[in-house]
């Protein structure tokens, strides 16, 4: 299942706030590497991994392996700054490639998520479009190196994977909110359509700013031509421009609409001091429920109506008296 990944991390996350070795304010970072390192197939900060919370990514993997790879000292414990921060395993079923979602962390002060600079957040993305984003395959390097066999194979960098945020506001005070929420809570509307009339938009403020007016018509004609500016992969590629000695890249960028965001006013369910597990309502998801519910009885589920995209399902876990210590 797609959705097996997060279900897991929320699991092992609820375990851990149980026992007390971390709590809502510990690091994310510290929270995915502590209850999923080892099924992790990509960590960005592989040097605080091993340096803060003693997990060795590279500890399977021969040195004959990395350098054949090449993965020299420089990457194997260095903080790479790529997207995303996490990628789980990869599986297999049959034919089938299951997992290897992709986890990315946004941490906020404020009840505001954090703007997405590198990407616009989507319910899935692939190897192929990540690498694209980031300019390089680093990423694809390494997970291919931890997944092996799994991954000699084209379909493995071709494959939707899962997108999963795990966000934090208010991350210095009482009113702190986590939450793994799918990508489908921002993906509102197809990227390829968000895309297309970003740059319609944009076309139109220039229209007014410089008071130009043209016929409806011609605007329309323009809109059927801008609505095949679709791929992403494309767009955030480097632009080879004749004449030109530099190469310009788009780099998309986005903010949360307060609808977007599940720890806003707009979700009163989702309370303060709680750490939640946030899923697109399916018949998946029907699954999940039942997997979490026997594996945590202690946890509230219950649906929200997302203002934009319909029913989503909140698995969610509170410790009042830990939390009554901040």
């Amino acid at each position: 299942m797609s959705m097996v990944d997060a279900a897991e991390l929320f699991a092992r996350t609820v375990d851990y706030l149980e026992k007390g070795i971390i709590d809502l304010y510990s690091p994310l970072e510290k929270i995915v590497i502590k209850t999923c390192g080892n099924e992790l197939a990509y960590i960005d900060n592989r040097r605080d991994a091993k340096q803060k919370y003693g997990f060795d990514f590279w500890a399977n993997s021969s040195k004959e392996l990395l350098k054949s790879q090449g993965i020299g000292n420089n990457l194997k414990y260095s903080e790479s700054q790529q997207f995303p921060d996490f990628l789980f395993k990869t599986k297999k079923q049959g034919v089938k490639y299951l997992g290897g979602s992709l986890i990315e962390l946004k941490d906020s002060k404020s009840g505001n998520i954090s703007s997405f600079n590198s990407t616009v957040p989507t319910k899935f993305k692939s190897l192929e479009e990540i690498d694209v984003i980031n300019s390089n395959n680093l990423v694809s390097r390494i997970a291919k190196i931890i997944d092996h066999k799994l991954a000699y194979n084209e379909e493995y960098f071709a494959f939707d994977r899962r997108c999963f945020y795990l966000v934090r506001t208010d991350n210095k005070s009482a009113h702190v909110k986590v939450s793994i929420v799918d990508g489908s809570f921002f993906e509102t509307i197809p990227k390829e359509s968000l895309f297309y009339q970003m740059f319609l938009h944009v076309l139109r403020a220039h229209l007014k700013k410089e008071k130009i007016e043209i016929p409806q018509s011609t605007l329309a004609e323009v809109q059927e031509i801008l609505s095949h500016v679709t791929d992403q992969t494309i767009i955030a590629g480097s632009q080879v421009i004749e004449g030109a000695s530099v190469r310009p890249r788009l780099r998309i960028m986005a903010e949360v609409h307060t609808e977007g965001n599940p720890h806003s006013k707009f979700y009163p369910e989702i309370s303060e001091g709680s750490f939640n597990l946030i899923l697109k309502s399916s018949p998946e998801t029907k699954e999940i429920e039942a997997q979490l519910s026997n594996r945590i009885p202690e946890i509230a589920i219950f649906k929200i109506r997302h203002k934009r995209n319909g029913e989503h399902t909140v698995f969610q876990y509170k410790k009042e008296k830990r939390l009554n210590q901040f």
